[in-house]
């Protein structure tokens, strides 16, 4: 495992000299916020996380998330003639027993009920009201690396403002081995509801802690020996660095990608090739690419 040079950046003559001010990103700007990030209070006032679908209920049991309430569709649990409709009923059963084993109380309600609760999005006839998952610290990921016996493995989403994306970065990140995501406390979409259901279940495992300053963040990892790679248009190539060692990607912004300060105090700059006629990436799609090759370094895997 490489260790830190405490020269950085472009002084370093560590590469510093390929760090460029351009920037890739996913250019699909959502200027409304989604209707489907959901929270809500309970009587004594603390907040509860909306969770709709099977599969998101589903992995939220899984994980051990603490489920309040158990929401579904009125007779979904009573099976009809038709064979879908049985193996649907069974398979609510078995979701609805695995919620009440884990404490859970199972309440049946009209798709009206269901459809405000969750903000109008697609349900399945499924909700679930549970404590809204808690953000972890720097040192609490740091630390999971720690007690892995690997190098820390972190991605950070400078002010991804949509849902969607961070969802799918958090997802591609819980598959490919790292460690946590780091996100902004402002200027940033949180973990609502529409993040969750686009992370496929992948929130209720991947530890993400919020940043007053990312830029301070990215400073105090680079003290902890954390190499900082931001992604960019013009950086160098993603394939020709070194990810084995303690290493965190920079997912810029859809609309403007990686802040300057945040480039300037980063290691590198790393880039992906574009052969069309598209100028830039979606945010979770560079992150995907970029975190795959982290881990095909780290496996031993060989490119074919």
């Amino acid at each position: 495992m490489k260790e830190r040079n405490p020269r950085r950046g472009a002084a370093a003559g560590h590469q510093g000299e390929f760090v460029r001010r351009a920037h890739v990103s996913g250019r699909d700007p959502l200027p409304w916020r989604d209707r489907a990030e959901s929270s809500r209070k309970d009587e004594e006032g603390h907040g509860l996380q909306i969770i709709a679908g099977r599969n998101a209920v589903n992995e939220a049991l899984r994980s051990g998330r603490t489920i309040d309430v158990l929401y579904i569709a009125r007779d979904a649990l009573r099976a009809g003639t038709d064979a879908q409709d049985a193996l649907s009923a069974k398979g609510l059963r078995a979701l609805a027993a695995k919620a009440r084993a884990a404490g859970a109380v199972i309440k049946e309600a009209d798709n009206r009920k269901l459809d405000g609760l969750c903000g109008g999005a697609v349900h399945q006839g499924v909700v679930a009201s549970a404590a809204v998952k808690e953000y972890v610290t720097v040192d609490e990921i740091l630390n999971l690396a720690q007690q892995r016996g690997e190098a820390p493995f972190i991605i950070i989403a400078d002010e991804l403002e949509d849902p969607h994306n961070l969802g799918a970065i958090l997802r591609t990140a819980e598959c490919a081995g790292a460690h946590g995501v780091i996100i902004p406390k402002r200027r940033s979409v949180g973990l609502t509801y529409a993040v969750g259901k686009a992370s496929a279940g992948a929130v209720e495992y991947m530890p993400v802690a919020r940043a007053v300053n990312i830029a301070a963040t990215i400073e105090d990892l680079k003290k902890r020996g954390v190499w900082i790679y931001a992604a960019d248009m013009d950086g160098q190539p993603w394939c020709s660095v070194d990810y084995s060692g303690p290493c965190a990607l920079v997912i810029g912004s859809e609309g403007s990608g990686v802040g300057r300060l945040v480039k300037e105090k980063s290691d590198f700059v790393i880039s992906l090739p574009l052969k069309g006629k598209i100028n830039s990436l979606n945010a979770s799609v560079a992150c995907g690419i970029l975190c795959y090759e982290v881990a095909r370094q780290r496996g031993g895997w060989k490119a074919r």
